[in-house]
């Protein structure tokens, strides 16, 4: 009896599987993601073509120089303009000194001594003067020292003068020579030329139109008969 079923075990495993589907699949594998793989990120160093941001700010004091009043013809004076270290940080208030007008203030520049040549740039724009020299100055601009800026200047006609004094800064790089230029400040300038006797040109203006008016007054034929007339008038009532 066993033997006859271990011999009909197999025929009905056989029978049970033909029944089911006739054959045994393998467990599916598991589907493959059709989204793609994203590298992994590589973290790469910014380059930068500008000029690099100093750290370091350095404070200085522009202080403007310049007479407000001048006789047109006769006389000539000094512009001047100085860049120096500031160590106070007080900024010099606009005033008249010795007949001057001087004003100051604080501005602030990139340090970039060590890596880049710097140059100030300043120029003195005002139409009508005459002013020496003509064009821009330039001056070398070292760590901790001033650079000082001079223009003559002399009015030919009385007048008021209006210009601006321009101030830049040029940087060249030390390693690959490239140049950029900012500008730093422009400060308004005003001169106001008299004549010869210290009128100014309103003034000489008016002077010149009450001259005229009463020098043709003056002319007159009749006023030397009305003079005399009342001369006369006068010594009469005096005499009654």
């Amino acid at each position: 009896m066993k033997r006859f079923s271990v011999f009909l075990a197999p025929l009905f495993l056989t029978f049970m599987i033909l029944a089911c589907g006739g054959s045994v699949s393998a467990p599916e594998a598991p589907a493959l993601s059709t989204q793609p793989v994203s590298a992994p990120l590589v973290a790469t160093p910014f380059l930068s073509t500008s000029t690099p941001s100093p750290a370091v700010i350095e404070t200085r004091l522009l202080t403007l120089e310049y007479p407000p009043r001048m006789r047109a013809g006769v006389e000539s004076e000094v512009v001047t303009l100085t860049l120096a270290v500031d160590q106070s940080g007080v900024i010099t208030p606009t005033a008249e000194i010795d007949g001057n007008v001087i004003s100051g203030e604080i501005i602030e520049i990139p340090d970039l001594y060590a890596t880049h040549n710097v140059t100030a740039e300043a120029s003195l724009n005002i139409a009508g003067l005459q002013i020496s020299p003509n064009g821009a100055i330039f001056e070398p601009l070292l760590p901790g020292q001033s650079a000082k800026f001079y223009w003559s200047v002399h009015p030919l006609d009385a007048g008021e003068y209006k210009g601006t004094l321009w101030l830049h800064l040029n940087f060249e790089d030390k390693a690959t020579g490239e140049k950029s230029r900012i500008a730093v400040s422009a400060q308004s300038v005003e001169i106001e030329a008299v004549d010869f006797f210290g009128l100014s040109v309103n003034l000489a203006r008016t002077s010149g139109v009450v001259g005229s008016i009463v020098g043709g007054i003056l002319g007159l034929p009749f006023l030397e008969d009305a003079v005399k007339f009342l001369l006369k008038k006068r010594r009469a009532v005096k005499a009654a």
